[in-house]
């Protein structure tokens, strides 16, 4: 007998205070998730915790000092937990788009005039520009093509692309602005064939399905806490065997030279870190009531990622019931143009579309008016937005993107509000 899948928001929702907020009178719908998450009480009690009990340098010999290095090791723990890897191969930074450029600058290093370099058309620029900057030491940088028909990656340009010059593919996992997930662990396998190293983003996949660095064999993979669920924080996960080859960009005094620490510089954000693991553990608390309903999904793992991987798989089954609602609403609007993967590709629940009327900019306006938080632009795919689909004119895309903590009248209000603008 098949168990019915039914997912408690309203549990999840007493965990996020920013939920009960009012505009105008109107209840908000924090629609904006492809932006950012909205953060749980637990989160911040974590940091708060931390600052106001542990709040000390690592490696000192008094008790704040010692909890600190525990609960950093921690950190990297659960993150690795996370994406199904080790501790030893947990990096921090302050953001992914800087763990990117400290990465290509590392990469760089060892690069000679005429290397290759492959880069997509469909990634944000923090998957772009860290690698477009190694032109200035000679590389040559190549863009793969997206199809503005269906907004996938055009795999046979990739593969046109690849050469044995090709030294660092950098690709992108889910599209920020459209959603279109790309079949990495295949792309990878291609690349690796040629010595290629990988380097994924994944910012805006984490927050919706599960990641399992191993089984896509990428040598490097970003993603930011603060998309699911915790502070602003910058994970890299580095492949150990690849981080120790590679020359980092450090200062005389970072002198362990051992992956992860080799990758970071400076004193970390402690205080996030704890947010972070603690971000990770509350997708956990979630998973531990669906562990029975993905029981064939989740075969063959065990302890917090089992979990991690049940409360994933809720997340993502959950968001899609509501896209897939507003999807079916968007087209029966007229003048309403939706972007994203065909019905048949995977993607994330990120809702992008314009209106052939009114630009992107004065509908998300009048969305804020009535306590619906969407958001418009490019969101910085650039190459995406502007070049490949042509919507400067626009104001870029309407998208649309949801959290565990969005409910159905959330969604029925924005059609509601969306056919109020439109129509």
């Amino acid at each position: 007998m098949c168990m019915e899948f039914r997912f408690d928001v309203h549990k999840i929702r007493k965990e996020f205070p920013s939920t009960n907020k009012k505009v105008n009178g109107n209840p908000v719908a924090i629609l904006d998730g492809p932006g950012g998450s909205q953060v749980p009480k637990m989160v911040v009690e974590k940091i708060n915790d931390y600052m106001f009990n542990h709040n000390a340098n690592e490696h000192g010999q008094f008790e704040p000092s010692k909890k600190t290095e525990e609960l950093i090791m921690e950190g990297r723990a659960v993150l690795g937990q996370f994406l199904g890897c080790s501790k030893d191969e947990i990096a921090f930074g302050p953001s992914s788009t800087n763990n990117n450029f400290m990465l290509a600058l590392a990469i760089g290093r060892d690069l000679e005039e005429g290397d290759e370099i492959i880069i997509t058309d469909m990634d944000h620029t923090c998957n772009r520009s860290p690698w477009l900057m190694l032109e200035e030491r000679g590389a040559v940088v190549k863009s793969v093509r997206v199809d503005p028909n269906t907004c996938l990656l055009d795999e046979e340009d990739f593969k046109n692309k690849l050469s044995n010059k090709t030294k660092v593919v950098a690709l992108n996992y889910a599209s920020n602005a459209v959603g279109t997930i790309t079949d990495v662990k295949k792309l990878i396998k291609m690349a690796h064939e040629v010595g290629a190293l990988t380097v994924v983003d994944a910012v805006h996949y984490a927050p919706h399905k599960p990641i399992d660095v191993k089984d896509i064999d990428t040598d490097f993979l970003l993603c930011s806490a603060y998309k699911f669920f915790g502070p602003h924080l910058g994970v890299l996960y580095a492949k150990k065997e690849v981080m120790e080859k590679i020359r980092t960009i450090r200062v005389m005094a970072d002198d362990i030279e051992e992956p992860p620490y080799k990758f970071q510089t400076g004193t970390p954000c402690y205080e996030l870190i704890c947010g972070a693991a603690k971000a990770v553990k509350f997708i956990s608390w979630i998973g531990k009531d669906y562990e029975e309903y993905f029981k064939s999904e989740l075969e063959g793992l065990l302890g917090k990622r089992r979990s991690i991987v049940a409360g994933m798989l809720a997340i993502d089954k959950y968001e899609e019931e509501l896209a897939e609602y507003l999807r079916c609403e968007l087209e029966k609007i007229n003048g309403v143009t939706l972007y994203g993967a065909p019905a048949n590709h995977p993607k994330t629940s990120t809702v992008s579309f314009t209106h052939d009327k009114i630009n992107s900019m004065e509908i998300c306006e009048e969305l804020a008016e009535e306590g619906i938080y969407g958001w418009n632009g490019d969101f910085y795919a650039i190459k995406l937005v502007n070049d490949v689909l042509g919507l400067t004119d626009r104001r870029g895309l309407v998208r649309i993107g949801f959290a565990p903590y969005n409910t159905m009248d959330d969604v029925k209000r924005t059609v509601k509000v969306l056919k109020d603008i439109l129509e």
